[in-house]
């Protein structure tokens, strides 16, 4: 099955065009090796407007998927998980554990992500973090997991072995 998977690059500057978004595009190239995934879609860091995205791409769009990159650090600005958590129904805890866990054997400066992932029906949002570099090495982390994970919210009975 081909899932569907829309990319949101939270950025303040990037919304106005007064800086270039590398990551979205990266983390499109990345998953389009094994998912159809929409154009890159640049909001402002504004909880209300990150989740009117998500819930636009997966309410409207029927997206399996959502990844987003950026507003998970600590700044007053950094509001994505905030907006992540309004419009998730179930955690997904593993994926960010995951995540801060390979991305701290490369620097101590991942624990202070607050990367949120999550279901909201049969969708899995997936948080990421601005910087290109950690972006897609953190998505390469979950990445594998993902076609199990979304054919199981789906409702494939096949045993999971989880």
């Amino acid at each position: 099955m081909s899932y569907r998977v829309q990319v949101i690059t939270v950025s303040d500057k990037g919304s106005r065009g007064e800086r270039v978004d590398t990551s979205g595009p990266a983390i499109k190239k990345m998953l389009e090796k094994d998912f159809i995934v929409g154009d890159v879609i640049i909001v402002p860091d504004e909880a209300d407007i990150i989740a009117d995205a998500m819930k636009r791409a997966i309410d409207e769009e029927g997206m399996d998927m959502v990844v987003t990159t950026g507003g998970t650090g600590l700044s007053a600005r950094d509001v994505t998980p905030e907006a992540t958590r309004s419009v998730i129904e179930r955690d997904l805890p593993g994926f960010a554990e995951v995540m801060r866990l390979e991305s701290y054997r490369i620097t101590p400066r991942a624990i202070i992500s607050r990367a949120v992932c999550g279901i909201r029906g049969k969708s899995i949002i997936i948080n990421l973090p601005g910087s290109e570099k950690a972006a897609v090495e953190c998505l390469g982390f979950v990445i594998g997991a993902i076609p199990h994970a979304l054919a199981k919210l789906k409702g494939d009975a096949a045993d999971c072995g989880a």
